[in-house]
């Protein structure tokens, strides 16, 4: 079975219902609006939250236990999200087609990474936004939640390289204490990142 279906499997919410704190700062502070799309999304607490802010929000994960619970959790709170399962090793990025891009704790191995990255930049809309906390390659001694293996943790080039020409909004790595679920608890360190594309190329 996909780990990540059979983590999902239970009736609890593993990293809550209440949205990350970095997303819930960058939506105050942007104003963010219009056809969003949150990638590795799990069961669905920031497209819900999104949703909520007036955003239409498209979610992909490939866990269908995790978009079972996504729906259910925007039921509950009276929004409609668009949820479809999607393995971002097929992911097809349409060009220009998001206002923003959502991914909260998205970690994939170093190659897969750097092509969603790649697939991220071509598909925000000229003007948007991409939004990411992640947790970086310092982690794993925080015991917090997060992988295990470096190759799925982060750098911070990781960012500076794949948007060199973007608009660097908000930029951060270090430590930040992080209460989500069960399964993200107590002090980590992230990777935090909002940049905005060129509006003109």
């Amino acid at each position: 079975m996909n780990p990540w279906n059979e983590r999902f499997q239970g009736e609890e919410y593993v990293y809550g219902t209440e949205p990350n704190a970095f997303v819930v700062d960058m939506q105050s502070r942007l104003s963010l609006t219009g056809q969003t799309l949150a990638i590795a999304e799990g069961e669905g607490r920031n497209a819900v939250y999104l949703a909520e802010q007036g955003h239409d929000v498209t979610v992909w994960d490939y866990a269908e236990a995790g978009l079972n619970k996504a729906n259910k959790l925007a039921k509950e709170k009276g929004v409609k999200i668009a949820a479809r399962l999607q393995d971002l090793e097929d992911a097809a990025w349409t060009p220009d087609q998001w206002d923003q891009i959502v991914c909260i704790f998205g970690h994939f191995p170093k190659a897969l990474r750097l092509r969603t990255l790649r697939g991220v930049k071509e598909a925000v809309k000229p003007g948007g936004y991409f939004i990411t906390e992640v947790y970086s390659m310092n982690q794993i001694p925080y015991q917090s939640g997060g992988p295990q293996e470096m190759d799925m943790l982060y750098e911070p080039e990781d960012f500076l390289r794949s948007f060199a020409d973007w608009r660097i909004i908000h930029f951060f790595i270090g430590e930040v204490h992080r209460s989500e679920g069960a399964l993200h608890q107590g002090l980590s360190h992230v990777i935090q990142f909002a940049g905005q594309k060129p509006a003109f190329t």
